[in-house]
């Protein structure tokens, strides 16, 4: 439990509808673990853990991440 508290989050806010989010496994393979969609003003938190290693995002969108603020999309 103690790792999963540690562990970085991102958050995402929509800037348009449908801004999907697509959580990646780590491993040999890398594969879907979870997909999400937000809607603009919608706000999703997530979080690294021992089975997430990347988060993609497809759609207009603010990230937000102790390296910052970065815009996505169009």
């Amino acid at each position: 439990m103690e790792e999963m508290e540690l562990a970085d989050f991102v958050v995402i806010k929509a800037l348009e509808d449908s801004v999907t989010i697509i959580g990646l496994t780590r491993g040999k393979e890398t594969v879907i673990h979870h997909t999400e969609k937000i809607d603009k003003g919608e706000v999703w938190i997530c979080q690294f853990t021992r089975n997430i290693s990347a988060i993609k995002v497809r759609g207009k969108a603010e990230i937000f991440s102790k390296f910052g603020k970065i815009e996505s999309g169009k």
